[in-house]
């Protein structure tokens, strides 16, 4: 397990408000409570937050603002503001993902927007949460857009040391290259995946996790024949890749009409406390 220096100070948050897009609305990690909803990583560490408070007698609520399909800049102008006026003492902010799968982008211009608005956050006093890029090198089809994942990472955490926020780094976690660990649209990631990324993230604020060996590859499974592997790219291409493109054509996105899970800070019901509503 890789070692972690002890936080300088015990930081207790007692408001957590996470925006952003379908990675932090927690696509393709279905909530077994509602149809069309999600959970993800956002939710496992508001879980987290929540128990941990919950033993030290402090308060604790949890927004979630993200929207699938959300560009940097409706991010800045939907969520961040609204965010702020949640009064949160630490917001994830993760963004620029939809847009560096554009086929044209200044990654410059997205990175330098990400920068501004963590600044913001941090001018409140409240930390802040980065995500880097994943590898996706390894990934058939979706690698051609590895190259703008480095430069995105790169740029990340120049941020994270500039402004002081936290910097998650999945990019290296070896355990997320692995099909696995991606949902079918090989887009987001798979319900193992967010409870891993969950378990890195609560490693990074310096607090307790689950998942012991989130680092951990998986048991190698049986690799696919070449047929199979033709056929499981055809089969992506017409479920994933042509509506996604069909989408853009038209001017589209799949968080239209769609508004945020969890608009208001409150408060997160523990394992314990939906087994005795159940």
């Amino acid at each position: 397990m890789p070692v972690r220096p002890e936080p300088a100070r015990p930081r207790v948050w007692e408001r957590f408000v996470a925006i952003g897009d379908s990675f932090t609305e927690g696509m393709v990690d279905a909530d077994p409570r509602q149809d069309d909803e999600y959970l993800g990583w956002a939710d496992r560490v508001a879980a987290a937050l929540a128990a941990r408070n919950e033993r030290e007698g402090a308060e604790f609520g949890y927004a979630n603002l993200a929207i699938r399909g959300r560009l940097i800049d409706a991010i800045l102008q939907e969520q961040l503001d609204a965010a702020l006026a949640l009064r949160p003492d630490l917001v994830s902010f993760s963004a620029g993902g939809n847009d560096v799968l554009r086929p044209r982008v200044s990654m410059d211009a997205v990175m330098d927007k990400l920068e501004a608005g963590v600044e913001r956050i941090r001018a409140t006093g409240a930390d802040v949460l980065l995500f880097t890029a994943p590898n996706v090198a390894w990934a058939p089809l979706v690698n051609r857009v590895h190259p703008r994942m480095v430069e995105y990472t790169a740029e990340l955490w120049a941020i994270g040391q500039r402004t002081g926020a936290f910097v998650v780094d999945i990019y290296t976690m070896r355990s997320l290259r692995d099909p696995r660990m991606w949902g079918e649209d090989r887009i987001h990631f798979s319900s193992e995946g967010h409870a891993r990324i969950a378990a890195q993230a609560l490693w990074t604020l310096g607090l307790p996790f689950e998942v012991r060996d989130w680092v951990e590859p998986l048991e190698e499974a049986e690799p696919l024949g070449r047929f199979e592997s033709l056929q499981a790219d055809r089969e992506w291409v017409a479920s994933h890749l042509r509506p996604w493109i069909r989408r853009r054509l038209r001017g589209e996105s799949s968080g239209d009409e769609r508004h945020a899970k969890r608009p208001e800070v409150r408060p997160v019901l523990l394992a314990s406390e939906v087994d005795d509503e159940a």
